[in-house]
């Protein structure tokens, strides 16, 4: 049986973490579905959620018709960012969930870099 598109971006999201895991640093994780988009920073045992911001929370719902573009992208790369800074995080490993590195993962990366958080 052949390997289903879901099961190759986990095995790639795998991949991805146990590198992150093996640098011990903390990690900005991406996930898209069609509608939304999740971001959140997790510290370095990957235990725990230091922040996180999503196009489900009440505020950037009000500002946004559709969470599920690259425009809610982006906004959710800056309230990532602005939610690390006031926790006194500035450095975090990119951590894309085996999604491609283009559209919404980009954006949300370019927004957060912007915002300045490095990566």
């Amino acid at each position: 049986m052949s390997e289903s598109i879901s099961s190759g971006r986990l095995r790639r999201a795998r991949r991805t973490r146990a590198k992150i895991a093996e640098l011990r640093v903390l990690r900005l994780t991406v996930h898209r579905t069609n509608f939304h988009t999740y971001a959140q920073i997790i510290d370095e045992t990957g235990g725990k959620v230091l922040a996180s911001a999503s196009t489900q929370e009440a505020e950037v719902r009000s500002t946004l018709a559709n969470g599920g573009n690259v425009k809610a992208a982006t906004v959710i790369g800056q309230r990532i960012a602005e939610k690390a800074k006031a926790a006194g995080i500035e450095t975090v490993a990119f951590d894309r969930s085996g999604f491609r590195y283009h559209g919404r993962v980009k954006a949300l990366a370019d927004a957060a870099r912007e915002a300045g958080l490095k990566f």
